[in-house]
Order: C-alpha cells, then sequence, then structure tokens
C-alpha cells in the first residue's frame, strides 16, 4: 500500500512539474514570442535559406536572392569597420507584416535582440536597415551581456554608430564627401535608450546628430581602428568617458 501512494504521490508531482513547465513555455511564447521564434524558426513559418539565415517559406525565389545579397552586403558593412565578426546572430526575414507581428516585430522595419538574432520585416530588407541592427548586434556582443544592460555604452553613441556602419543615406552625406555631417547639435544627446525612444520620436534630427558626432570622434581618432579601441576597453572594464576621451 505504501508503495502504491507513494507511486502516486509520485505521479502527480511530476504531472505538476509537468504542467508548470508546459505553462511557462505557453507564457513564454505568448509574452516574448520572438524568443520563441529565435529558439525555433521551423515553428513560425521560417526556413533556412543560407547560413543562420531564415526566411518565411512563401518568399518567391528572386526575393530569396534578394535577401542574400542584402544579408551579404550588410555583414560586409559591418566587417569593414569591425574586421570580422565576433557574434554570430540569427537573421529571421519574414516576407508578410501578418510573420512580423506574429514574431513580435511590431511595426518598426527591423529590429535586434542583443547579440542573439536580427529579425528583418518586409519593409527592411536591405543592407541600410540590416547592417545598422547587425553594428548594434556587433556592439553588444563585443561589450557583453551585463555591461550592455548596465547602460555602459550611451544610446547616441551606439545609435551614431550603427548609422555610420549602415552609411545610411538620410542621416549621412554620401562616402567621398568631405563633411558627412548632415546636422549638427551641441547638445546633450541621450544616453539612455528609453531616452532615446522617446527623443527620436520627437526629434527628426537626432540620429543625423548622433551620427555626426561619433563620424567626426572618429575622423580625429583614426577612424575604424578607434572604434575598435574603445569597444575593446570598455568590454575590459574601462569607462566609457574614459575611453572616448584618451583615444588616440
Amino acid at each position: 500500500m505504501r508503495e502504491k501512494r507513494f507511486r502516486r504521490r509520485a505521479a502527480r508531482v511530476f504531472a505538476t512539474i509537468f504542467a508548470l513547465i508546459v505553462v511557462a513555455m505557453v507564457g513564454t511564447i505568448v509574452a516574448f514570442p520572438v524568443a520563441a521564434a529565435i529558439a525555433c524558426p521551423t515553428c513560425y513559418g521560417l526556413e533556412p535559406l543560407s547560413s543562420n539565415v531564415f526566411v518565411e517559406r512563401t518568399l518567391a525565389p528572386e526575393a530569396r536572392a534578394h535577401v542574400i545579397g542584402a544579408v551579404t552586403e550588410a555583414r560586409k558593412r559591418v566587417r569593414d569597420v569591425y574586421g570580422q565578426f565576433e557574434s554570430d546572430p540569427r537573421v529571421l526575414v519574414c516576407s508578410s507584416e501578418t510573420c512580423y507581428r506574429h514574431i513580435g516585430g511590431g511595426h518598426t522595419r527591423g529590429k535586434s535582440f542583443f547579440d542573439l538574432a536580427l529579425i528583418l520585416s518586409p519593409r527592411g530588407v536591405d543592407q541600410v536597415i540590416a547592417s545598422h541592427e547587425l553594428s548594434h548586434i556587433e556592439l553588444h556582443h563585443r561589450v557583453g551581456f551585463v555591461r550592455f544592460l548596465s547602460g555602459t555604452i550611451p544610446a547616441w553613441f551606439d545609435e551614431g554608430l550603427a548609422v555610420l556602419v549602415s552609411d545610411d543615406p538620410r542621416y549621412l552625406a554620401p562616402v567621398g564627401v568631405a563633411d558627412r555631417c548632415l546636422f549638427r547639435s551641441d547638445e546633450l544627446l541621450p544616453n539612455g535608450m528609453f531616452d532615446w525612444s522617446k527623443r527620436a520620436g520627437e526629434d527628426s534630427h537626432l540620429y543625423a546628430a548622433a551620427a555626426c558626432r561619433v563620424s567626426e570622434w572618429m575622423a580625429r581618432n583614426g577612424g575604424s581602428g578607434a572604434i575598435r579601441r574603445l569597444v575593446s576597453q570598455v568590454s575590459e572594464g574601462v569607462p566609457f568617458s574614459q575611453a572616448y576621451v584618451s583615444s588616440p
């Protein structure tokens, strides 16, 4: 009798644990669909296209070639600044807005998630958007998760650098122009991402101002090498303000 009661009790315990796991998984999928999509792209109607790139199954053959071209060029732009990739994020590409909303993209053109993944909407499948987000991913990966979350890298520097890496014509003059700045500002630029997002919605010049500031800093300090030195120092615990000022 005791053995039977023990087995029944153990079965109830295991059933309860299993139920809690299922509830937790369902809750994660509902609350954070992008996390589930990153873990299991095929569960969200995506299929492998190339190395760590997944696209919606309904994507036409010519559109698939466009995705490969855009991602390849985006990776090149990031590599031109950083020398090489240390991160290896998944790239999830939707060909429909329904897919993009389903995986948690909302109304954006593209989104990065720490150093884990980049998701692109049908409106974001181009080298500018992709390289902008890949710049965030590479920077966050090199700085490290804890330092990234603690705001070690100011939002204005993160965003300004991403504009430069992506060579975004909305906020920069063309390559080859002596002065690439389209807008200068001596005002304090937002350090935190929340403040950045709030102000970016109100100030159409914010990205251009940040890109200008980072561009001029790079020009004074040796170009792409200054970025790599600063990021290396910050990843080792040097405060951003010190690394930013001390760059040669």
